[in-house]
């Protein structure tokens, strides 16, 4: 009998395509579980490491530390330490790590065609925001000018409509034309499960601070696309 030729990797280096489309090599780079969800996390400013572990769900120390050394080693990520009074490390994307994002806009679309997703399974606060870039619609928003706050948990995020364009970012929530009040998963149930605001104020859920109208007009900018199939 003869024997099959086995293709091992070298030991501790992750598993390889060996094929030269830049595809391939991207998943080369990227292609652990988890790693991208690592990246996603990273998109909005440099995180801790137990910031990371928070918002991700199921992952372990052991593995988060595997992918950002991997990450790391890849020149996807970096670390450094901030200057006191913080004195904490952190890690945060390269400027090459950034240029992925449009890649994260673009699959998000086209998965949330999926018959299988269920928008029910926890989501974080960055991915909301990321939500919104991805899922924004231009032609809805017309000349609407606003800037809105949400307080998700810890994180607190603003969001600015103008011109047609839409950003998000960190930052101080209080002066915004609007502040919301809620958990990630709860924003998502407004503005993608179009649920009343006024029920999921009723339930404790969601407070909405300001200018109640900014908001509900914010959420009909954005519509999930018709399902695949």
């Amino acid at each position: 009998m003869k024997l099959e030729k086995v293709t091992k990797e070298p030991v501790g280096r992750s598993r390889r395509y060996h094929d030269a489309c830049g595809a391939a090599h991207g998943l080369d780079l990227i292609g652990e579980r988890w790693a991208l969800l690592v990246i996603r996390e990273l998109m909005m400013g440099p995180r801790r490491f137990s910031d990371l572990r928070k918002d991700l769900c199921g992952l372990s120390a052991n593995v988060l530390t595997q992918r950002l050394e991997g990450l790391e080693a890849s020149g996807i990520v970096q670390r450094r330490k901030l200057p006191p009074p913080a004195s904490v490390q952190v890690y945060e994307l390269t400027d090459w790590g950034y240029e992925i994002k449009p890649v994260f806009m673009v699959l998000g679309r086209w998965a949330a065609r999926s018959p299988q997703h269920d928008p029910t399974l926890p989501i974080s606060a960055v991915s909301v925001m990321q939500s919104f870039e991805t899922m924004f619609d231009a032609g809805r928003a017309g000349d609407a000018a606003m800037r809105l706050g949400f307080a998700m948990d810890e994180d607190r995020m603003v969001v600015t409509v103008a011109d047609g364009v839409i950003t998000t970012r960190r930052g101080a929530v209080e002066d915004g034309d609007v502040v919301v009040r809620a958990a990630p998963p709860v924003v998502a149930a407004a503005v993608y499960g179009k649920v009343p605001l006024a029920a999921l104020e009723g339930q404790g859920a969601m407070t909405i601070e300001g200018d109640r109208e900014v908001f509900a007009r914010f959420i009909d900018f954005f519509h999930l696309p018709e399902k695949a199939g």
